[in-house]
Formats: C-alpha cells, structure tokens, sequence
C-alpha cells in the first residue's frame, strides 16, 4: 500500500524538516516479532528504504513511502520504529500507517507546530472531519514521537493530555446488540449436522485432506469460538489425541495460541477438548500426517495465513447455509451460547481468551433470560420461530412403513419417553452409530411417516422433557442432553411444518 500521497506545500514542508532535523537518525535495524510464525523480523536500512514489508498474521504486507517527500517519508518510518518498539503489533502498525495517509499535508503541519498548548484548538477541528478511527491513532501516535523525544514544546509529562485526545465513536460490539452477528438455529443445526456427517463417514472411509480440513477448521470456529490467526497457528504438536482401552482416538485436546491480547506478560495456552462425536475427524488427519512422516511443527490445516483460514471456513458457510456468515459469526454465537447457559464473567472471557473479564460485558446484555431460554428449547420463543432447513430422505405413508424390514422401523427412548413409528431408515437403525429418536429428525436418510398427529405427539413428549429438565434444575443449556433436545426439537417442528404445508 503507497503511504502519504499528497506533495507539500513549502511552508508545510519546513515545518515538517524542522521536526524531522530534531529527531534521532534512524536506526539501521528494526527488530519486532511475528507471532503467527513465532520468530523474530527484521527491517535493515530503514532510512534508504522507499518500500517495506511488514509480515503479519502469515502474509508479507508491503508499506511505500515512494509518493511522499523525503522529510515525510522519515517523520511516518519514525512513528513505524516507534510502534514496533512499544510492543503495538506490526497489525497495528499497518493499520495506523495505512489510514494515517488519509491526514492533508496543511494538517499533518498544523499538529505538529501546534505544541501541548494549542493542541485541543487543533485536534477539534480535525476531529471534525469524520475520518477513519486509526487515521486518528495515527496522529496521535505522531505526537507521541514529539513527545518521547521532547520536540516542539512536548516530552513525556504531557502523555496524560495526548491519552485524552478524543477519537470518534466506535461500537464494535454493534453487530452483537442489534443480534446481527448470531446464527440462527436452522444455521447451527445445518453446521452440526454437516460434522456429524463428516465424523461418521471418515470413521468408515477415507476422505480428501482438504476436506477433513476444512471440517475441522469449522469445528474449531463453531465450538470453540477460535480467531481465523488462531485456527491457521494451530500445528500438529498441539493436537494430542488419547486412545481408549480398545486403541480407538477416545478423546482429542488442541493447544491454541491467544492473541491480541494488550499485556504480553498474560499471554497464556488455551488448552480445549473436542467434542466425542467429532474425534474421529481430527484422528483421521493426524492419521494421514504421520503415513506421510509430517513433521509435528507444521500446520494441521496446511494454511499460510489467517486470511486463507478465515476464507476457506467462510466458503464452507456458504455452501452450508448460504449467505456471507464468517468465522467471527462463529465465535459471536458460541459466546453467546455461553452466556445464554449461565456462565460468568471470568468463564466467558477463559473460553473466549480474554485477558480482562469485563471486555464481553456485553454478550450479558443482549443475553435471553431464563424463561426465554426454555422457550428456546421449547420451540415456541418469539425470537426464535425460524426453524431447521428440512433434511430427510422422503416421506412414506403408515403403509409403506409397515412393509420396511423391522430394522428400518425407528422405535427409541429417549430419557425414558417410549416413541415409535414415527418413520423409517434408509440404511436401518442397527447401522446408525447415533441414538435413535434424537438424531433421527434431521437426518438426510430419515423417511418421516406422513401423520402430523404422530409428529405433533413427538413435539409435545419432548416439551415435557424439557419441562422436566426446568423444573428439576437440570437446565444446562451447555449439557449435550439439553443441546440436543433443543436441536430435535427444531427438527421435529421443520417436519411438522412442512407437514401441514403439503395438506394445505
């Protein structure tokens, strides 16, 4: 990206120079580290460079000075070293650099003559021009190199009155209180179901590594709430996989990395295990790594950027549920669902890998209460009417269903309710490795029997499950009995529904 395009005027100009006369040579090695490949970059000659590439988050991002003047040039790759030694990120830096160029020259002269006196008559009326917030930050972080280097009237006594400079508003939590960031149910069902599917078929065939990647990438953005940086960091060392009593993958732990995080000293791991029915999609990638001798320091993804990461899970919500969901859609509603199960301050910001437990508060905001969380589970919220995309094979008249062989007929009971003829099974129940009833609904190999009293009747056994549940205590929205009565549920009422559209 080509920085500070304008020419300067000459008044503007030795305005500039003379700042730039006060400052240090700069120095002819800039170190900083790169935490997506946890290793130490370097930036040589930065004074006689007229390009520079900042690597960030796995990609090589280049900054030109080529289209300003020199003293400019020298004044920005200043606040560049000031940055990258304050500990800011080179993310930071290429983001306060690249909207820093957005300041006019007039301006940019203006800040700087205007001194730690004149500095609010200055910045009000550049406050006022409405632009981009980090074109601010940069500014700001101009005055921070007077400041350090105590030229034109600013040292470092005056850090108090740059810190209380204003900047224009931002919510970045917008799309969390106006609901827009949450998927909906019929999205979520649509994602779990598409790994149960996956699990299920690479427990019994081989399946494309690119598959099982993108897979499991989904599962770390859906169930964990994982950044894409995150996500595409993750390496084979950091996947420990512990078999059961039959040399089975019984259980799988990931090791993430947090991130963006302001105090370095509090970077921690975050340790997280994976869901029992999903193992085996990371147990069949570990699989296929070490039948090629992959070395453990490599990528499980096989991404080089959190870029690449965060389009390819972005690709798999497209052809799952349509539209332009991201993975950050993902990790918004796994918060939420979190909230919405009870969870503390202190355990919100532990799944989320937050260093300050107040930075989510306002998940707690636009959280259901715990009357609007049954309705949920019940099926009859206001906020959530929208029901599950239909998924079954076909449906088949009680005939039809009387004809299929006894291992097609579905019967199950499910928390001790007994349900029976509800459909039939493509492949038979015996060859079904999920249960019976709970997974049925949903299920592409599902043939529901055209009877909306059945169905009706299956609706209302499951609402006082959930009744029973409340009223027991026993209401954990983060419990998988809970999760999955509310998911059935869903699929049950899209049967139902579907029902009635076709009598009609």
């Amino acid at each position: 990206m080509d920085l500070f395009r304008e020419q300067l005027p000459s008044s503007d100009s030795k305005i500039i120079r003379d700042v730039v006369a006060k400052l240090p040579a700069l120095p002819s090695l800039v170190r900083y580290h790169d935490d997506f490949d946890d290793t130490q970059r370097s930036i040589r000659n930065l004074a006689e460079c007229s390009k520079v590439d900042i690597h960030y988050n796995g990609r090589a991002i280049s900054l030109s000075f080529e289209h300003s003047s020199e003293d400019f040039a020298t004044l920005m790759k200043h606040v560049l070293v000031l940055m990258l030694g304050k500990d800011l990120g080179p993310g930071t830096a290429l983001d306060y650099l690249s909207s820093g160029k957005k300041i006019d020259a007039e301006m940019v002269s203006r800040l700087l003559a205007a001194g730690p006196l004149g500095i609010s008559s200055v910045w009000v009326p550049f406050l006022a021009l409405n632009h981009p917030r980090h074109t601010y930050n940069c500014a700001k972080a101009t005055l921070h190199l007077l400041a350090k280097y105590r030229v034109n009237g600013w040292s470092e006594i005056y850090e108090d009155v740059l810190a209380a400079l204003p900047l224009p508003f931002y919510d970045k939590y917008a799309v969390v209180r106006s609901g827009d960031a949450f998927l909906s149910v019929d999205a979520e069902a649509a994602i779990v179901r598409f790994l149960d599917e996956v699990a299920d078929e690479c427990s019994s065939r081989p399946l494309a590594e690119e598959v099982l990647q993108d897979a499991a990438m989904l599962l770390c953005a859906y169930q964990f709430g994982m950044r894409p940086v995150q996500i595409a960091m993750l390496t084979f060392r950091d996947v420990r996989i512990r078999l059961d009593r039959t040399e089975r993958p019984g259980s799988v732990h990931l090791t993430f990395r947090m991130v963006k995080q302001r105090g370095k000293s509090a970077v921690r791991s975050l340790l997280r295990r994976v869901k029992l029915e999903w193992v085996p999609i990371f147990a069949s990638l570990r699989d296929q790594a070490h039948s090629r001798g992959i070395d453990p320091g490599q990528r499980v993804f096989g991404v080089q950027s959190s870029h690449e990461a965060g389009r390819r899970i972005a690709l798999v919500l497209r052809r799952l549920i349509g539209g332009s969901e991201t993975a950050y859609a993902l990790r918004h509603t796994a918060a939420q669902r979190l909230v919405d199960a009870g969870a503390s301050h202190e355990e919100l910001a532990e799944f989320l890998g937050h260093t300050d437990s107040t930075t989510a508060l306002v998940y707690y905001e636009t959280s259901s209460n715990q009357a609007e969380r049954v309705n949920r589970a019940l099926g009859i919220s206001d906020i959530y009417q929208r029901v599950a995309r239909i998924a079954h094979s076909r449906f088949i008249a009680p005939e039809d269903l009387a004809q299929l062989k006894g291992d097609q007929q579905i019967a199950g009971v499910p928390h001790g309710v007994v349900i029976a003829g509800i459909g039939g099974c493509a492949s038979g129940q015996p060859a079904c490795p999920f249960n019976p009833i709970m997974s049925c609904y949903g299920c592409r190999k599902f043939m529901p029997v055209q009877d909306i009293g059945m169905h009706s009747k299956v609706l209302a056994d499951l609402r006082g499950i959930v009744r029973f549940f409340h009223s027991s205590s026993r209401s954990d929205s983060v419990s998988p009995a809970y999760l999955q009565l509310e998911r059935t549920i869903a699929e049950v009422q899209a049967v139902v529904v579907e029902l009635k559209g076709t009598a009609s």
